[in-house]
């Protein structure tokens, strides 16, 4: 089960996360010996799966990610995307670099009914040295429909 950082002090150092391959980080958050991210506990989503380009996250969407209309919001569909997407390149980051979000786009083809639970899975279509792009989608658990796609490109940076 994923645990949650609970302060910065609870993150791994920066020398502990070069260490790792970005595979071998994520898969570290889901088996719990790394802690995930707090986005993830504030916005009603966790790390459900993890392969060598390829992330899935699971979450609920519940009244507190509405928008004025009680409707899902569209930066919670937003930041589901970017995780997944972002941490499928994740797992391609060799060990000695880290990566951050360069720019994502999303399409919202319909909205979650709250308390639906959904699957997130991002997948990488391209990794090289300094860039990864990936595609995301957005599906409910039960139903199996399309509620949303995304696409992002990150940069890949080398520190050691």
């Amino acid at each position: 089960m994923p645990r949650i950082a609970q302060t910065l002090s609870d993150l791994p150092s920066q020398d502990d996360l070069l260490s790792m391959s970005g595979l071998a980080f994520m898969q570290g958050i889901l088996d719990g010996t790394v802690p995930g991210p707090p986005i993830g506990h504030t916005l009603g989503y966790a790390l459900h799966a993890v392969k060598d380009g390829e992330v899935t996250f699971r979450g609920t969407p519940e009244f507190d990610v509405t928008n004025p209309m009680g409707t899902v919001h569209g930066g919670w569909y937003g930041t589901l995307l970017d995780s997944a997407m972002a941490c499928a390149v994740m797992t391609k980051v060799p060990a000695g670099s880290v990566y951050t979000t360069l720019e994502y786009k999303i399409n919202i083809t319909r909205g979650i009914p709250l308390g639906m639970e959904i699957a997130c899975t991002g997948r990488t279509d391209h990794t090289g040295r300094s860039t990864g792009v990936a595609s995301g989608e957005i599906r409910g658990v039960e139903d199996g429909k399309l509620y949303a796609t995304g696409s992002t490109t990150c940069i890949i940076m080398k520190l050691r």
